[in-house]
């Protein structure tokens, strides 16, 4: 498997658990010894890995947890590290959002998430994911 295909699988994990309301796939996936960042839409940023566990259980089993898709990953690499930017459609709503991997043991681990509202136009069928390498 590819780089890119690594970096775009580990996405999908993230929002499959989203989606899915997996824990134990959202704890498996935010990196264990590299720092990590998650900035929720109107949130404060939380910077320790067991609060941000946390704040993704309050949310995924929340009365009404979000649906939620990711749209238009865009790939941009730089060493050992890598981001995707996307759009989340949430309800029909949208927002844009980043999510930064490290190569950790081998696997694509996030360190940071963060998602915010857009005025950009999300595009109405899906780009073919492109690579950008530093």
């Amino acid at each position: 498997m590819s780089d890119l295909d690594a970096v775009l699988f580990a996405n999908e994990v993230f929002y499959r658990a989203f989606a899915d309301r997996d824990m134990e796939a959202m704890d498996d996936l935010w990196a264990s010894s590299a720092p990590v960042c998650c900035i929720h839409p109107g949130w404060e940023a939380i910077y320790e890995r067991d609060d941000i566990v946390e704040s993704w259980r309050a949310i995924l089993t929340g009365m009404t947890p979000p649906d939620i898709d990711c749209v238009a990953p865009r790939v941009y690499f730089y060493g050992e590290a890598a981001f995707v930017v996307c759009f989340e459609v949430i309800h029909g709503d949208h927002l844009i959002a980043t999510n930064y991997f490290v190569r950790e043991d081998g696997h694509w681990k996030i360190v940071h998430h963060q998602a915010g509202p857009t005025r950009a136009i999300v595009p109405e069928t899906p780009e073919e994911p492109k690579p950008t390498v530093n």
